[in-house]
């Protein structure tokens, strides 16, 4: 499965311009069903549960980097729910995990507030700026 490369370039670009001090580097992002994702979640997690996307963090010092692993099952289930286009909730979920990469965590109540601005920030940009 396959996400879209230009969409990914998008949404990084995006994050870039919104944060001109980051220096993101390479992120690979792969596509996933729900079972594959919940294999990568059991394996290095410890989580027996589904979820819409897990983020390898390998970064070194401020070049940002890693590999986003994202449920497409899960994309199109939340899309569906939220009320949004697929390629909406991709954007916003690629977002999410680059976001994650630059240090936002989503743990706590005030963490998801902040990580759930950011990422309207970055949908927002797109909508204006690139998509």
């Amino acid at each position: 499965m396959d996400v879209d490369v230009q969409l990914v370039v998008m949404v990084k670009r995006a994050i870039q311009e919104l944060n001109p001090s980051l220096r993101l580097k390479k992120i690979d992002v792969h596509g996933c069903s729900d079972e594959e994702l919940l294999v990568i979640n059991k394996e290095h997690l410890n989580h027996d549960y589904y979820t819409d996307i897990i983020t390898f963090d390998y970064s070194r010092g401020d070049r940002i980097s890693g590999e986003l692993f994202i449920s497409l099952d899960r994309v199109k289930d939340n899309a569906q729910v939220l009320g949004v286009t697929y390629s909406s909730e991709l954007r916003r979920v690629v977002a999410h995990g680059i976001l994650h990469l630059t240090g936002l965590k989503d743990k706590t109540e005030e963490e998801i507030k902040v990580m759930r601005r950011k990422e309207d920030e970055v949908l927002a940009y797109l909508e204006n700026y690139g998509s």
